[in-house]
């Protein structure tokens, strides 16, 4: 799992990026502009960063390109924007973003967009090409679709039901297995089992709570 540093003056978007990438088992920290970005950025050596453009103090193209001509782009940065155009965008890139995600950004292509910065060789320094790029790996969920026999130790994904038993008792063993079988799918994150389900996070706690679930059987990290 990597360090990933988010940039970007809403607390909104500082919570829920952070919320959703500690799922993902990555350490997160915060900086809410431009000064504090840098002091994280020189202290902890981030392996991504996730930059906000338009910021009160220094804009986040501005930062980027202050980064790329102090030999400070050594890791990849994906820029974010709710006011974004093409040529901001084609402008990032040009100075050393990996990507470009526009807000309200979607859980798939934040998830899409950091394992692939992530697996990228680090930006070239400012005067250089972008290119040189890498082909991104597959996504854990096309992964999975080519070798469903790759999830350790998690459940089948067929499986035979007792049904000579209560209605209940039936449809409770019905559904932690369905949980169990995705939990093993998606690593353990509860932000991808809870997309993938249609359930609400705190929904989705309470019920496999109620089912007996163990909840850190899959978690990312966990031996």
């Amino acid at each position: 799992m990597a360090t990933i540093l988010v940039v970007d003056d809403e607390l909104g978007i500082r919570a829920l990026l952070s919320e959703i990438l500690s799922d993902e088992g990555h350490t997160v920290e915060l900086a809410e502009n431009a000064a504090q970005a840098r002091e994280v950025r020189e202290a902890l050596r981030p392996d991504l960063v996730l930059l906000d453009i338009w910021m009160p103090d220094v804009d986040g193209v501005t930062l980027l390109k202050e980064w790329g001509a102090g030999g400070q782009l050594t890791m990849p940065v994906i820029m974010m924007s709710g006011h974004g155009t093409i040529d901001t965008a084609v402008e990032a890139t040009k100075y050393g973003a990996s990507a470009f995600l526009e807000k309200p950004i979607t859980l798939q292509k934040l998830l899409r967009a950091v394992d692939q910065a992530l697996v990228r060789p680090a930006p070239r320094q400012a005067g250089a090409s972008a290119g040189g790029r890498v082909e991104p790996r597959l996504d854990a969920e096309a992964s999975l679709l080519l070798a469903p026999s790759t999830v350790p130790d998690g459940p089948l994904a067929e499986q035979s039901f007792d049904l000579d038993r209560p209605l209940r008792e039936a449809r409770d063993a019905f559904e932690k297995s369905y949980f169990e079988f995705h939990l093993a799918k998606e690593g353990g994150s509860m932000t991808r089992v809870a997309e993938k389900t249609g359930l609400e996070r705190t929904h989705l706690y309470r019920k496999l709570k109620q089912l007996g679930v163990d909840l850190t059987r899959n978690k990312r990290g966990m031996a």
